[in-house]
């Protein structure tokens, strides 16, 4: 049973009484025989402050509108309605709610109400920092009385939760629809034929075709020159391979690295399953955690989108051993495995180098890394004092040896794509086809 909303004084009020004790002071100095007249002020402020919160109204009906679903790093509605009656002209009421840490910074969310359509409502966009579930578990509502001296405040327990999925606004977006509703015969199309490996047909030569591809026995029995047009291979297999460890649970611009690389990478999968490719996820932090079988079709991408929003965070630092030699013993074919990963210096990354090179042995190999947005903005920032001079030195030395391990990456023979938060997704989506077109991966 929900408890009577209880009556409290407001911060005018409080003021009101803190002004009093100097004037009972000066009564007191000034005419002894007249103290009674402080805690009689005291006395009637008293009861302004209970008439004033009994005329406050009553509290008939409290809903909250919780969305069930919400994509990390994009903003969701939450609706507050309330029912008063017998109301002050102006009852000014406010909402708080108690909720999940992911759903708002200190969880915590405070909006006010304002009168609409014969009822009192308010809506609070909440943009989750993080994936998993956050609940929201309690409501405060408060709504002062005509005078502004006391205000009612009723609290209601909640029993709400939020999913919060990955996010995959890019796959939604207008642009990337575009690009992929011509698939047979648009861009996808031109892509995939005429310049790949595997023969697909004879075709007439125009000029603009590469001559290198110019059949001359045909061409020779036709009197006419005749060109092999080719097809990029289907039928790929490529893992998406996520390092969940501290280094890629750090924020980048409010968002962990790892969200924006999941946002990235199913972007990716959902071009490549409508290219006929094979897909697959694989997560690991001190273990493998997420490991799901390869999806074939673009119809079960959502499948993809459930596995990811169990890669959790981690404040460990990964096992690349037991991780690549893991994913490498369940690859029976060669693949593109798109390994996302960070590192704050040459030593924590050795063993990653080690064993991201063994895989190229075998695989296709594409290493996926956010630019250092902070390194870069010590770097440049204006040197005012000896701190900042120190600062701008160590920035400049791990920029330099993020550099040095990149380049003994490349060295291995592996692909190194390396962008800001923002472009690694079309980036990403660029190295693909490119890797595509040139047929390396089967």
């Amino acid at each position: 049973m929900n408890k009577p909303p209880a009556l409290l004084p407001t911060g005018r009020a409080v003021l009101l009484i803190a002004a009093l004790a100097p004037v009972a002071l000066l009564l007191a100095a000034a005419a002894p025989g007249a103290w009674i007249a402080a805690p009689a002020l005291g006395g009637a402020l008293l009861v302004l402050v209970l008439l004033d919160g009994l005329f406050a109204g009553s509290l008939d009906d409290l809903r909250v509108i919780v969305p069930g679903d919400a994509e990390v790093g994009e903003p969701t509605r939450l609706t507050v309605m309330a029912d008063l009656s017998r109301t002050a002209p102006r009852p000014r009421p406010e909402a708080a709610l108690e909720c999940d840490p992911r759903l708002s910074s200190g969880g915590r969310i405070a909006l006010p109400l304002a009168f609409s359509d014969g009822a009192w409502g308010g809506t609070a966009d909440l943009t989750p920092g993080r994936r998993g579930t956050g609940a929201v578990s309690r409501i405060w509502l408060r709504w002062t009385g005509p005078l502004g001296l006391a205000h009612r405040q009723a609290t209601r327990p909640l029993d709400a939760e939020v999913r919060i999925w990955p996010n995959i606004a890019p796959v939604r977006s207008p642009a990337l629809q575009i690009f992929l509703r011509d698939a047979q015969f648009g861009m996808i199309a031109r892509r995939i034929r005429g310049e790949g490996t595997d023969f697909e047909a004879l075709a007439e030569y125009e000029p603009g075709m590469d001559r290198r591809r110019i059949d001359w026995k045909s061409s020779a029995r036709h009197a006419r020159l005749y060109a092999k047009e080719y097809e990029v291979e289907r039928n790929n297999q490529i893992v998406f391979a996520f390092d969940c460890g501290q280094a890629m649970c750090e924020p980048i611009e409010g968002l962990p690295r790892i969200d924006r690389a999941v946002t990235a990478a199913l972007t990716t999968a959902y071009v490549a399953l409508k290219a006929q490719d094979r897909v697959a996820l694989f997560g690991f932090a001190a273990r493998p955690e997420v490991a799901t079988p390869f999806v074939t079709d673009s119809r079960d991408f959502a499948r993809l989108q459930r596995a990811a929003a169990k890669l959790d965070y981690h404040p460990g630092e990964p096992n690349f051993t037991l991780a690549l030699s893991t994913l490498a013993a369940r690859l029976q074919r060669r693949s593109l495995i798109v390994l996302f990963s960070d590192f704050s210096d040459p030593t924590s990354a050795e063993l990653m180098v080690e064993n991201v090179g063994r895989l190229v042995d075998k695989h296709l190999v594409l290493f996926v890394v956010m630019t250092d947005a902070e390194l870069a903005q010590i770097t440049t920032a204006d040197v005012t004092d000896m701190q900042s001079v120190a600062e701008a030195v160590i920035a400049s030395s791990l920029i330099r040896q993020r550099a040095l391990v990149l380049q003994r990456l490349r060295h291995l023979g592996v692909r190194v794509l390396e962008a800001r938060h923002d472009q690694i997704g079309t980036r990403l989506l660029d190295a693909y086809l490119a890797i595509k077109r040139e047929g390396r991966i089967g």
